[in-house]
């Protein structure tokens, strides 16, 4: 089950975060996140703008993510490649942690997404894998490279419906 995001649920959302760090340092990928991504500012706005969702599973919080529907301003300019559809509106799925409990969590979230939209986007760092399995088995193709606020590249997928 899918839901909103509320202040209220900031403790564990943070905790989920934190796995997700360590996760990511485990595989080889420390410098993503580093120690203090999404920082709680960011999460609050998020929650705030409605746009930060919680994956539960039985009631238990599993996962976290943001999902973006619109223009994504670090999407503009792609390298390396282009986008499959760059004139459908996307929603775009970022900063997804999950809790280890559960194999799965992108692509029920990438499920969820395309109930709200059928032409998603996402990004991640060349040096984490898992997540780039994750897209990959889920449907989205690698469509070249983007850079995030911070001029840091990110892998740019997509996957359409339309």
């Amino acid at each position: 089950m899918f839901r909103g995001a509320r202040r209220a649920d900031l403790d564990a959302i943070l905790k989920i975060y934190a796995r997700a760090r360590q996760a990511m340092a485990d595989s080889g990928n420390p410098t993503q996140w580093g120690d203090h991504f999404p920082p709680q500012e960011l999460l609050e706005e998020d929650i705030d703008s409605n746009r930060l969702f919680l994956y539960l599973v039985n009631g238990e919080l599993e996962g976290v993510f943001a999902f973006i529907l619109g223009p994504d301003p670090t999407y503009a300019r792609i390298e390396d490649g282009k986008w499959l559809n760059d004139t459908l509106p996307y929603g775009t799925i970022h900063r997804l942690g999950s809790d280890g409990s559960h194999r799965g969590v992108f692509a029920e979230t990438a499920a969820w997404a395309s109930t709200q939209c059928g032409h998603l986007r996402a990004d991640t760092h060349a040096a984490n894998d898992t997540m780039q399995r994750c897209m990959e088995r889920a449907g989205f193709v690698r469509c070249g490279v983007i850079h995030v606020a911070d001029g840091t590249p990110r892998l740019a997928y997509e996957r359409t419906t339309k």
